[in-house]
């Protein structure tokens, strides 16, 4: 079952997500961490920290799924 995460706005960049989601402790840790860690985005292989997820994306982190919402 995937989890789900809300958002406010048009997109969160992959990098955000990984650091609300709390993966990593700040935003200087993310290109390690993206290094490390096998992520997918609507199941293609992404490692952009900058990558735009929208709602309705599901994003692969480490084997846990998140399903991006909105939080109208």
């Amino acid at each position: 079952m995937a989890r789900e995460f809300g958002i406010y706005t048009e997109f969160i960049t992959l990098g955000q997500l990984v650091k609300a989601l709390g993966m990593i402790g700040n935003g200087g840790e993310i290109k390690m961490f993206l290094a490390e860690t096998e992520v997918f985005v609507n199941g293609e292989v992404d490692q952009r920290r900058g990558r735009k997820i929208r709602v309705g994306d599901q994003v692969v982190i480490g084997g846990e799924e998140i399903l991006v919402t909105s939080r109208d």
